[in-house]
Parts: structure tokens; sequence; C-alpha cells
């Protein structure tokens, strides 16, 4: 909830039970300071309007967020995620969690992707989600042309990639760049893959099959973060 609070007309209530009032004041304050309405309830009630097993007793009612595309491009974002066809929340919370981290400016939830404001997709991004532009788009192949219209470099994150990572130059790499992944279990759809400025495999250097969904996501993004700012490239401004 604090994340939520620090992003202004983010929070419109707030449900709490005797015990969180206890534990959580300063909370409770900043809520109020923002004149956010905040309502005492009981356990039961607080357990009702949490979706976790063992609930803090704390309940923050949300505005959605999300942005569209042209406002999301019209920042100039030199780093975007774009998740297509990822249908675990979990996954999609932790690349999101990830983009925050490596200073992404934007992630765009396109295709069948789940919703962004999905109970399980906001606790994995652990209030990241408040922190970067959310988009969501329906026609994937049409992200990826909006994203290359834009200035972007399109690169899409796939194990068949014909391109190592490690073979990319800092020089391209440093480039605005959006980065597509697919879903853990079928990957980039062969379509939206073959759109992209180019195909690229995390290299393996070990016995392991692949990585899983969030760690490729972080070796990607944090590729192209470390070269970005290597070449001087301004840090994304903050939410």
């Amino acid at each position: 909830m604090r994340e939520a609070l620090a992003r202004p007309g983010t929070v419109r209530e707030v449900f709490a039970t005797s015990d969180s009032i206890r534990r959580q004041p300063a909370l409770l304050e900043a809520a109020r300071a923002a004149r956010v309405p905040v309502s005492q309830v009981g356990e039961d009630a607080a357990a009702a309007l949490s979706e976790t097993v063992t609930p803090q007793g704390l309940v923050a009612v949300c505005a959605q967020i999300d942005v569209s595309l042209t406002d999301a491009l019209a920042g100039t974002p030199r780093l975007v995620a774009v998740l297509v066809d990822i249908r675990d929340p979990g996954n999609a919370g932790t690349v999101l969690r990830t983009a925050d981290a490596a200073g992404a400016a934007a992630v765009i939830f396109a295709g069948d992707t789940v919703d962004p404001y999905n109970g399980k997709c906001v606790r994995a991004s652990a209030g990241s989600l408040f922190h970067l532009e959310v988009v969501r788009a329906g026609d994937a192949a049409a992200v990826t042309e909006t994203l290359r219209a834009a200035g972007l470099r399109v690169l899409a994150a796939t194990g068949g990639g014909d391109t190592d990572l490690d073979d990319l130059p800092d020089e391209e790499l440093a480039a605005p760049t959006a980065w597509l992944f697919g879903s853990e279990a079928h990957g980039l759809p062969p379509a939206i893959a073959a759109a992209a400025d180019a195909q690229v495999r995390v290299p393996i250097h070990g016995r392991a099959e692949s990585l899983n969904l969030g760690a490729a996501a972080a070796v990607c993004l944090y590729t192209s973060a470390r070269a970005q700012r290597g070449h001087g490239a301004p840090k994304e401004p903050r939410t």
C-alpha cells in the first residue's frame, strides 16, 4: 500500500483491522493525510476482502493506473518490456518487478496476457506496478510496429533465436529497446518473434535445459540497462 500511496490519486479507500491499525499507524496516517477514507473492519471482513491465505488485515482499494501505448511512448522511453500471451500471473508480476529494477519505463501487456491487476500479479510485482507505465494492448503485432515506429529496436527473447545475447554489440544494446517475452510454456508466437528486429537467445553455458521466464527477462533487461548507462544514456525518471 505504501507504493500505491506514493502515486497520488491511486488509493481510493482503505480497510483495516484493529490489529493492523496498531501495527501500521504511520501507513494509515499517510493514507488519511492523502484524504483517503480509512474504515475499521473485523478480521472476517478483512479475510473476505483479501485473496491471500494469511491476510495482513490491511486492504487498499486502488484505481487502475494503466495508460495508452501512445501516452507511454510520449516520454521517449529507452527500455520497455512487452509481455505476450503470458498467462501465469506470478510470472507476469515477476517480469514487471524485474523491469522496474532494471530501469525500464514501461511494461506492455499484449495479446492474451494476464490482467496486470490480477491479485497474484500485483503481489508478485512487489509494488513495482505503481512505479512504471503499465499498458494493456490487444494486438501484439500492432504493438511491435508501433514500438518500431517510435524509434525503439524490437528484440524477441527466444530460446531458438539465431542471435546470441553475448554477441550483440553494446552499440546496438545501447539504443532504445523493447524486449518481447513470451510464455514460459510456449514462448513467443512465431509470427511475433519473426516480426522483431532480431531473435535473441540467452546463452546456456552449463547443463540446464533453459532459464525460467523471470531469469531470462532479468538477463536481457539488465544487459540492455548496462549498455545504455555505459553509453551516457539518461536514467529513466522515477514516478
